[in-house]
């Protein structure tokens, strides 16, 4: 297993924090979705969902970020 170097470890942890703030943004819409759902209105219901699919985009894009990081610095051999 080799170590990351000092850049790398700076990126990594840039990413994971912002997996970390983008699934807790996901979370945060989508309780106030979950909890609204049989009192708001259609047109209020509408934009939640589309506040949450905007948060659940970015959640995913963060996460494929942080997987393309991943694949970048995996070890190519095999033992």
């Amino acid at each position: 297993m080799k170590l990351l170097s000092t850049r790398a470890r700076a990126e990594l942890w840039k990413l994971q924090a912002s997996v970390r703030a983008a699934a807790e943004e996901r979370n945060k819409v989508l309780r106030v979705l979950m909890h609204g759902r049989g009192v708001l209105m259609p047109n209020a219901q509408h934009e939640l969902w589309m506040e949450f699919s905007w948060a659940d985009q970015e959640y995913r894009f963060s996460v494929l970020q942080l997987a393309a990081f991943c694949e970048r610095h995996a070890e190519r051999t095999i033992s």
